[in-house]
């Protein structure tokens, strides 16, 4: 009979680590974008980067990422997220971030305080070429001349 009482102690854990894993996938289900007058920030699951309009030095549009290594991350059907490096830059440290939720669309790609890369684009590609738009308004709006 007390080999019974016990059971409650791992039922408990397998319910916690269902509700972990259930709330982690949802976090990184899709990316989290918000804009501020000075400020633009990407949120994705444990993942955040935050890059002020007065830092950007380019914003295009590529249709591939280049090939790179995954520090760390993750990848999944369509979705690509991490932090990785470069192949031709693997003697220094430099990191780029990753926030692809639609490989198969264009991406955009950040670049800001000289040589920092971001990569990234949202489910909807209609609200990628907006984001896009309004980021080309701020880099001339801060007197940037896009690259």
């Amino acid at each position: 009979m007390a080999s019974k009482n016990r059971h409650w102690i791992w039922t408990l854990i397998l319910v916690i680590t269902i509700i972990a894993c259930i709330t982690v996938l949802t976090v990184h289900y899709k990316n989290w974008v918000k804009t501020s007058p000075d400020h633009i920030r990407l949120l994705s699951g444990f993942y955040m980067e935050t890059v002020q309009y007065s830092d950007l030095d380019s914003v295009i549009f590529v249709e591939r990422i280049p090939p790179m290594i995954r520090l760390n991350g993750f990848s999944a059907l369509e979705k690509e997220k991490g932090i990785f490096q470069e192949f031709k830059d693997s003697l220094t440290d430099k990191k780029i971030h990753v926030f692809v939720d639609n490989i198969s669309q264009p991406k955009i790609k950040l670049v800001y305080k000289d040589s920092i890369k971001l990569y990234f684009n949202l489910k909807d590609s209609l609200e990628t070429d907006i984001l896009f738009s309004q980021l080309q308004q701020k880099i001339v709006q801060t007197g940037m001349v896009p690259n």
